[in-house]
């Protein structure tokens, strides 16, 4: 019975100190990613074509009639 305890107690060991998290570079590089994907989505939307779409967006859900 101590057996299976102190095997069970090892495994538990070996399945928790698996990699369950990013280290400080994962996360720097992670960020970097994000503020690409966050810079490249302000000049999508601020273009003069998508502004305008939607200005007209929001011109018709203001003028609608309810």
């Amino acid at each position: 019975m101590k057996r299976k305890i102190v095997r069970a107690v090892a495994g538990f060991r070996r399945v928790c100190r698996g990699d369950t998290g990013m280290v400080t570079s994962e996360y720097a590089m992670g960020i970097i990613a994000a503020v690409g994907f966050a810079l490249l989505l302000y000049e999508v939307v601020t273009s003069g074509q998508v502004r305008a779409e939607l200005q007209s967006i929001v011109k018709k859900a203001l003028s609608a009639r309810m």
